[in-house]
């Protein structure tokens, strides 16, 4: 069995998969303040609450988009398992070809993603992640990452709304019953799941216009499931993509 461990901007994501199965899923807050010390405990506690052994785990891989929780995180595991985390980035075994301007500046949960769609989704295949990050990636038929495009997340964008205005209030991400709403929460709503939704679609045109071909979509993260079923492209969605692409990258790279 091996610990998975998905650090995003909001959350940390900690996996336990056993022969390519995910046995546990655990979410924490990403605190960048927490030190090795604190993130040790954190994790101890979980093992314990889970009913999980430092020792069952034969090995762990780490992908991070907050450099400064990559190291607490990383000595943290060492200190309970005594093993060292895999990394997720440049020099690592993908079977990705990167083809952007700077390989080495792609982040690690886009390498996750694309590795995972490749694998379970075929290709060509568009992944997109819907976190504190909205972001949309191309793999293209021959496996190789070609680019994409990154926009502010929903709630990071609402929740700038409402803190740059006077009368608009925070909101939930729910979809109201019209998309042309009658109050200021409905259409705040209408905007972010309708709108969203709707910009989704016009990427994804955008993008098999410039692949010249159709692609599957795949989307992950936190909103992907409160947005994509108002899409009108079918997109899979699959909460669980970026455990199982670090699940292939260290059966690459152990």
């Amino acid at each position: 069995m091996i610990l998975a461990i998905d650090v995003g901007n909001t959350n940390i994501v900690l996996g336990a998969i056993d022969e390519g199965k995910i046995v546990s899923v655990v979410r924490i807050h990403t605190d960048t303040r927490e030190t090795e010390a604190e993130y040790t405990i954190k994790l101890k506690e979980i093992f314990y609450a889970y009913g999980m052994s430092a020792e069952e785990f034969e090995g762990a891989i780490l992908s991070s988009v907050v450099p400064p929780v990559t190291g607490a995180i990383s000595r943290a595991v060492r200190q309970l398992t005594g093993l060292e985390c895999l990394i997720v980035g440049p020099g690592m075994k993908t079977g990705m070809n990167i083809r952007i301007d700077d390989p080495g500046t792609v982040a690690g949960d886009l390498i996750v993603g694309g590795v995972a769609a490749m694998q379970f989704y075929g290709t060509p295949v568009i992944v997109l992640d819907l976190g504190t990050a909205t972001t949309a990636t191309v793999i293209d038929e021959k496996g190789s990452f070609r680019g994409g495009a990154i926009m502010p997340g929903v709630k990071l964008s609402y929740g700038a709304l409402a803190a740059g205005t006077s009368l608009l209030p925070d909101i939930s991400i729910t979809p109201p019953k019209k998309c042309i709403a009658t109050n200021t929460v409905d259409c705040m709503r209408s905007g972010a799941v309708y709108g969203t939704a709707s910009m989704i679609d016009g990427l994804i045109d955008r993008m098999e216009s410039e692949m010249g071909q159709k692609c599957a979509v795949v989307a992950t993260g936190g909103l992907a499931s409160s947005i994509t079923p108002y899409c009108r492209h079918a997109i899979e969605c699959d909460d669980d993509l970026l455990l199982k692409g670090m699940w292939v990258l260290y059966q690459k790279n152990k």
